[in-house]
């Protein structure tokens, strides 16, 4: 399920908040100006299925989201699991690769039609844990400070949305923040006994 946890950017293991709830997670990404929302599932992804079987399953809602916000380029990434070490080492070089804190000159916009990935966004003196799943779409706005996490073991299929050809170029802030904070499996770990919400007073 999604999960959102917060933290301060100088206290990772202090937890502000922690919670599957879709609209407190949208509600909490709000007020940073980041919009997360939910698409109904269509289809199957499967490590067969195309760029192009992907995005026929959304049509309508890819349509409905480029005239909406001026978007003119759409593509999937998606990465899924197989065996062997020369795929250890494709996942592993695709995971460092977005590790590092980074920002866009564009809004990141992400549809996950399949799997699992972890947006952190350094807003305001904390950091936002998103972990997306499938049916998750979360815009980004220009510049915010975030990098991404795709697990050791890759399996997602991303929607993504562009303004201009380039707007995908990471802007790489040399801050070692993201070395500080959990990984996206340490995530998934903590806390899953009980899944019940966490708020602490700020």
């Amino acid at each position: 399920m999604t999960l959102l946890q917060v933290m301060p950017e100088d206290a990772p293991d202090n937890v502000l908040l922690r919670t599957r709830n879709h609209e407190r997670i949208a509600e909490a990404l709000r007020g940073c100006s980041v919009a997360f929302s939910r698409w109904p599932l269509h289809g199957t992804i499967t490590p067969g299925t195309s760029q192009a079987e992907v995005l026929s399953h959304y049509r309508a809602e890819v349509d409905e989201l480029c005239a909406r916000e001026g978007l003119g380029l759409v593509d999937v990434a998606q990465l899924h699991p197989e065996e062997g070490h020369e795929w250890e080492a494709r996942a592993a070089k695709a995971r460092s690769a977005f590790l590092e804190e980074h920002r866009h000159a564009e809004d990141e916009v992400r549809f996950f039609a399949h799997g699992t990935g972890c947006f952190y966004l350094h807003l305001a003196g904390r950091v936002y844990a998103v972990v997306c799943e499938a049916g998750d779409l979360l815009s980004v706005p220009a510049g915010t400070r975030h990098w991404f996490d795709m697990g050791p073991c890759p399996e997602f299929a991303a929607i993504r949305f562009f303004e201009k050809e380039d707007g995908w170029v990471g802007d790489f802030t040399g801050d070692p923040i993201a070395q500080r904070f959990p990984r996206l499996d340490a995530l998934l770990a903590s806390g899953a006994a009980t899944d019940a919400e966490t708020e602490t007073a700020t």
